[in-house]
């Protein structure tokens, strides 16, 4: 492959035809592309291959990746549908952009996540499921739900040639089972067999003569079996017991009973059971009721009424109360409140105190005694309620004594149904945090119904299948022996359950199940799970878009998911990465840097060709930091940790967890690591955030399962910086986020010409009526309806996008008005207002944090996750901190650049110098090498993690032979430079 520099021009070719290079289809030609901050980029790049596209945040890089290539592969591919077919794919605008040849039917896989339907699992989204249901239903072995006994169907041979096996001369009674534990006197049906020639019949299990039935009590069920014939095992019997069988099936809804017939004092020979029950249809030999008729792969599905638990609806959970939500503290008496729901207000606390002193005196205890001094039948009592009356005794207003008598449904019984009467979302949601989410108990969380659990393959039912880990679910299906028959049948199933679970582990996710819930995956999870049902699909000639793959990926794991992304190119692909991790960087084929800078200053390529050729690019401020002429320092010293000043948490639980303690030093920075699915987010978001944020925040959620947290006492407040939205809408922006936007507000109604018109601050909100433009209502732009076909979004007529009316747009500061101040870039911003400094100061910080390249009024709906991170934390950081804060970032260099990851460890290093604690579950080694203490989770994911692995100084945990965090931070710590040794950029440069 050939290796070249292309610079950007400035004009369009003349005629594409006449100077495209990509004309013999080799490689993909881009002219003049201009969409966002793109420079009029010309770009060649080849087919085939793995492209990584880097570059800082904002340089550019999904400009041209997903809103130019992809969006005009898609664009070209819905355009050749039919009208009715576009009708059903939206409406996908043309990128800005002169012309791309070489383009092949584009695939994205971005970071969005899965669907939040709680129906959908690993499962069901990689279609492995589907197969299963197949897989079960063809070659499943059923068995009574009750019993356990295999049940199974015969045709009236099959049944004929297993009686036959009996030994020769046994006596047997072939018997028609026309009535099957039923409430009933039977007149008529007994009348009517005596009439069908029948003289016998077996009633109860006593034989009587049809000839003088007996009289049988209507209120008790009955057992009613027909006398059809009775035989021999002899030679030549076969025919008459065909029809004998044919006969007793026709009465008894295809059933019949073979009961062996002994003489006085004869013995049953050896192995040979009394009676055996055969049927045409599936049926329990020992008579128990079975749901299901047939079995199918709708059976198998818990989304349809076939096979779904019918107490659940197959969602396989339920909310019920928890005893440590309900009593928090469980040092309090009943008196002094240890039953939160029944404690809020004096009169209702009142009312239950007397309901529970009547309880009390039926089963023996006062209200004075520590919760956790009570028996523990009195306190399941106090839970679950009690089944008998208790009398309540009290004084009215005229103090005299009343007594009453009422039932006692207990407070579990209380929170279940006050929360199904109230029609109120803040009365359910007060219910609620008493509440946990718990398995079904009718199913045990597996979603099917008993009789499809019942069913199974290789010893197991579907459910106990899915439950399985990926790696040890392929070794089920590898080692499953099925018959000849069944191997025949199941053979082209398992090939496929083979492929898909070994893509799934290719990419990563080995901790996983496939009962797993989509809704909680993260963005990379689910991309990674996108990215092997690709794989599994198996296409050929595809451009594949891919928004970073590597995310919340461990360094262990990183070597096959970049396997996994070469076996797609391999099969005859176009691999476009965007991406900043440096072992995919060096493993691509070819790599353009988008850049230099963010914002204006980016939009232009650095480098487009091999990795040794961009080592030697003295432009690009990513091959400074591939060559190791820029680097993240490692502090000279770290931060001393003060055992007294610890947060500790005890016995934690939650998902993976084993029951660790953990403890976190205050007052610096903490890196949580392990491998994916090690129970880092679980402990630290789950547990520890949670619980803070009930405790320091009051908010009311349920916390994940632990003992308790110690050295809360020592924390004022708890912040949670996370990756979801600014705000659902695109009115929300930077500015109105941040506040800024009221500043600028209330500086341009103190204009001069914004006093003579008498505007006041609200008139330059888009928001409210009198400045926004009315034809658009301050959007900007109108939703025009098609019809059939989607709607089409237009630029407003009136206000042309600017969302503000004319009038409003005549007030200027310093020759721009507010949509032009909208929308410039934030660090042209900050200069344009650097007069005035409580909006300098709030712009400045969007920068530091990497966000200058942001327009001030950028929709929030446009922006990353991981840039509505940093927007939280600049706000975080414009607040007056007095300390004792706990800052939780998850995976907070998510879409950064190794450039954007020291400027946030700056910003990370100065909340901590101001007396905060910051803690951040992270992957990236440039974040955990420069913390002061790492809690390294694993060994493994899933069931072989949840535990400690070490915990320490970055060092501490780099001498861990147990630790996989340890053995890459080893690697890194060993080559660093040290704070002070050498220029470097980075967390230590700025403290």
């Amino acid at each position: 492959m050939s290796e070249r520099t292309l610079t950007p021009s400035q004009h369009a070719p003349e005629s594409p035809r006449s100077t495209a290079p990509g004309a013999d289809l080799k490689e993909i030609v881009i002219r003049g592309a201009r969409e966002h901050n793109l420079k009029d980029v010309d770009l060649t790049i080849p087919r085939n291959s793995m492209v990584v596209f880097t570059g800082l945040s904002g340089s550019g890089k999904s400009s041209l990746a997903f809103d130019t290539i992809f969006a005009e592969g898609q664009r070209r591919y819905v355009e050749s549908l039919s009208s009715y077919a576009r009708m059903f794919l939206g409406r996908v605008d043309k990128p800005d952009v002169d012309f791309i040849e070489g383009l092949s039917p584009a695939v994205s896989i971005d970071q969005k996540s899965t669907s939040r339907n709680p129906r959908s699992t690993v499962g069901t989204i990689t279609e492995i499921y589907d197969y299963m249901r197949l897989l079960w239903a063809r070659v499943g072995h059923p068995h009574c739900p009750q019993c356990g006994e295999p049940i199974t169907r015969q045709t009236p041979q099959q049944i004929v040639d297993r009686v036959m096996q009996l030994p020769e001369r046994t006596r047997f009674q072939v018997l028609a089972p026309v009535v099957r534990r039923r409430k009933g006197e039977f007149e008529d049906l007994l009348s009517s067999l005596t009439t069908s020639g029948y003289s016998r019949a077996v009633i109860d299990g006593e034989q009587i003569s049809l000839d003088d039935p007996p009289k049988l009590k209507k209120q008790i069920k009955h057992d009613i079996e027909v006398v059809v014939d009775r035989l021999v095992i002899k030679e030549g019997a076969e025919r008459r017991l065909t029809d004998s069988v044919e006969t007793a099936l026709g009465l008894a809804d295809g059933r019949v009973v073979i009961e062996i017939v002994t003489r006085g004092g004869e013995e049953l020979p050896e192995g040979v059971e009394r009676r055996h029950t055969f049927s045409e249809h599936l049926a329990c030999p020992n008579d128990h009721p079975i749901g299901a008729a047939e079995i199918e792969p709708r059976s198998f599905s818990f989304n349809a009424p076939f096979g779904a638990c019918p107490e659940c609806d197959g969602i396989g959970s339920r909310l019920e109360a928890d005893e440590t939500l309900v009593v928090p503290d469980e040092d309090l008496t009943l008196v002094e409140g240890a039953i939160q729901p029944w404690s809020q207000g004096k009169a209702h606390s009142d009312y239950w105190n007397r309901l529970m002193a009547g309880l009390g005196e039926e089963m023996g205890f006062d209200l004075v005694t520590p919760w956790k001094d009570l028996p523990k039948a009195v306190r399941k009592a106090l839970l679950e309620g009690k089944d008998f009356k208790v009398t309540v005794s009290y004084k009215n207003r005229w103090g005299r004594e009343r007594r009453y008598t009422q039932g006692f449904e207990g407070v579990y019984g209380y929170i279940r149904r006050k929360r199904e009467e109230t029609e109120s979302d803040s009365a359910k949601e007060r219910y609620e945090q008493y509440m946990r989410v718990v398995p079904c108990p009718a199913c045990d969380g597996k979603r099917l119904n008993p009789t499809m659990l019942s069913v199974t393959v290789g010893g197991l039912s579907i459910a106990d299948a899915t439950r399985l880990p990926m790696r040890e679910a392929l070794e089920f299906f590898q080692s499953l022996d099925l018959s000849t028959r069944e191997a025949q049948i199941g053979d082209q199933v398992l090939k496929e359950i083979h492929a898909r679970l070994n893509f799934l582990l290719d990419v990563g996710l080995d901790y996983l199940d496939l009962e797993r819930p989509a809704a909680t995956l993260s963005g990379g999870e689910a991309q990674r799970i996108r990215l092997a049902t690709q794989i599994g699909a198996g296409l050929v000639g595809v451009l594949y878009v891919l928004d970073e793959p590597s995310i919340g990926l461990h360094q262990r794991d990183n070597r096959r998911l970049i396997q996994t992304l070469i076996k797609l190119r391999d099969m005859g692909n176009t691999l476009i990465v965007v991406e900043h991790d440096e072992d995919t960087i060096r493993e691509a084929d070819w790599i353009v840097d988008v850049g230099p800078g963010a914002g204006e200053r980016g939009g232009r390529i650095v480098h487009t060709g091999g990795y040794d050729d961009l080592l030697e690019n003295r432009e690009s401020i990513t091959a400074d930091y591939l060559a190791g002429r820029r680097e993240i320092a490692v502090p000279a010293q770290r931060r001393p940790i003060d055992r007294k000043r610890m947060l500790k948490v005890i016995d934690a639980k939650e998902n993976n967890l084993r029951g660790v303690d953990v403890e976190f030093p205050l007052g610096v920075l903490t890196a949580v690591t392990g491998v994916s699915g090690s129970g880092k987010s679980s402990l630290v978001n789950d547990i520890l955030y949670t619980r803070l944020a009930n405790e320091l925040n009051g908010a009311k959620q349920v916390p994940g399962r632990h003992k308790r947290i110690e050295g809360m006492d020592q924390l004022k407040k708890i912040v949670h910086v996370d990756q979801s939205p600014i705000g659902r809408t695109p009115r929300s922006n930077p500015a109105t986020y941040s506040g800024v936007f009221d500043r600028i507000r209330k500086l341009f109604a103190d204009t001069q010409e914004a006093k003579i018109r008498g505007y006041q601050p609200g008139r330059f909100s888009f928001n409210i009526k009198g400045g926004r433009c009315e034809a658009c209502a301050g959007d900007g732009t109108l939703k025009i309806e098609m019809n059939f076909l989607p709607d089409v979004y237009v630029p407003c007529e009136v206000c042309k996008g600017a969302r503000f009316n004319r009038e409003t747009l005549e007030v200027q500061y310093k020759g721009k008005n507010i949509a032009e101040v909208l929308d410039m870039p934030i660090e042209e911003a900050a200069e344009f207002f650097s007069a005035y400094t409580a909006i300098a100061r709030h712009l400045n910080t969007l920068v530091d944090v990497g966000l200058g390249y942001v327009r001030l009024g950028q929709p929030a709906t446009t922006l990353s996750g991981g840039e509505a991170q940093r927007v939280k934390l600049a706000a975080e950081l414009q607040r007056q901190s007095r300390g004792q804060t706990i800052y939780v970032l998850d995976e907070p260099t998510t879409g950064l650049h190794f450039e954007d990851i020291s400027k946030l460890l700056q910003v990370l290093h100065a909340l901590v110098d101001k007396g905060n604690t910051v803690m951040v579950i992270e992957h990236n080694l440039d974040v955990i090498k420069t913390a002061d203490w790492v809690v390294d989770m694993g060994p493994t994911g899933g069931s072989g993690g949840g535990r400690v692995v070490a915990q320490g100084t970055p060092e501490d945990v780099a001498a861990s032979p147990d630790s996989f965090t340890g053995e890459f931070l080893r690697e890194i710590l060993d080559g660093a430079v040290i704070e002070g040794q050498a220029e470097a950029v980075g967390a230590g440069a700025a403290r």
